[in-house]
């Protein structure tokens, strides 16, 4: 009953998988996907509705209120606490998702770094004063590797990893975990391969599919609940370009385009976190990805 993780670029198949895995070892899912932590944010991130689990639970979906910002430490806590409780009712916990900060939170003994507030309100003082941009570009000459897997100039993540640097003088990604270290519970982790010729039409038409399915509704719907622009919900690709379209930055047209975009960029930089990964063995996710994983399972 050690759980089974699956990891991989978004579009890829996860949530299927994920599925099948947990009808085939009597399992119940953890997801591993931060904006699927917010209620209310369905169609813009793929979210299996209700009827699509097939009667499997779902664990760490619709925790959050879109006003919440997002907390890695908060979701390390409550979705160890949902494995545990999987694993004590004799079931396999599956963790199913590719936001790559969480992904390690949740499988390795990642011990959060100190805060400062004082240290925290220069740094957030310096971007309002020059902008996100401009921080993520200082962040970039002091760390490179940690302004790569900053999610579209986070203002909030690149203000903290910022403040980590200075706190503790040395690179951010130094205080995480090295991943070739056992997985917490022997997770054993599966990754989904793709190639970009077999990826990005799936992109495009998942995304074209979420705007006529009414993503720029759900925006609206979720505005009334408190959702802005400016915020950790408010900034996910697709509803961030939502915003711009609204604002008159962007027509419909680019605003779907730039969603397209955006989406490819990001799973650019999920696959180059997880390939880094050598304890993850790797599925063709054009293929038949229930049997590959169950002969890697052995």
């Amino acid at each position: 009953m050690r759980p089974i993780a699956v990891f991989g670029p978004t579009a890829s198949g996860k949530s299927a998988l994920g599925l099948a895995l947990a009808h085939e070892l009597d399992g119940e899912v953890v997801n591993v996907d931060s904006m699927q932590l917010y209620r209310g944010m369905d169609i813009g991130t793929a979210k299996l509705t209700p009827a699509e689990r097939k009667g499997i639970p779902h664990h760490q979906l619709d925790v959050w209120d879109v006003t919440d910002t997002a907390s890695v430490a908060r979701y390390q806590r409550d979705a160890i606490g949902d494995v545990e409780k999987i694993m004590a009712r004799g079931k396999t916990p599956i963790l199913v998702g590719g936001s790559m900060l969480y992904a390690q939170a949740l499988v390795d003994d990642w011990q959060f770094p100190p805060t400062d507030p004082t240290v925290r309100a220069k740094y957030e003082a310096r971007r309002v004063e020059i902008g996100t941009d401009a921080l993520h570009e200082e962040l970039a000459q002091v760390d490179p590797a940690a302004a790569a897997i900053i999610e579209d100039k986070d203002p909030r993540r690149t203000v903290r990893a910022l403040e980590v640097i200075e706190l503790t003088g040395k690179p951010y990604k130094a205080s995480q975990p090295p991943k070739d270290a056992p997985p917490r519970w022997g997770t054993r982790l599966l990754g989904l391969r793709t190639t970009a010729d077999w990826l990005n039409p799936r992109i495009e038409l998942r995304t074209r599919e979420m705007f006529e399915r009414g993503l720029i509704e759900e925006v609206e719907r979720l505005q009334s609940q408190g959702l802005v622009a400016d915020s950790t919900a408010g900034r996910a690709i697709g509803y961030a370009q939502v915003f711009q379209a609204q604002r008159g930055e962007l027509s419909w047209d680019e605003a779907v385009e730039r969603t397209i975009t955006g989406t490819r960029r990001y799973v650019r930089r999920q696959r180059s976190w997880f390939r880094r990964d050598k304890r993850i063995k790797w599925l063709d996710a054009a293929g038949d990805t229930t049997a590959q994983a169950m002969r890697a399972l052995g």
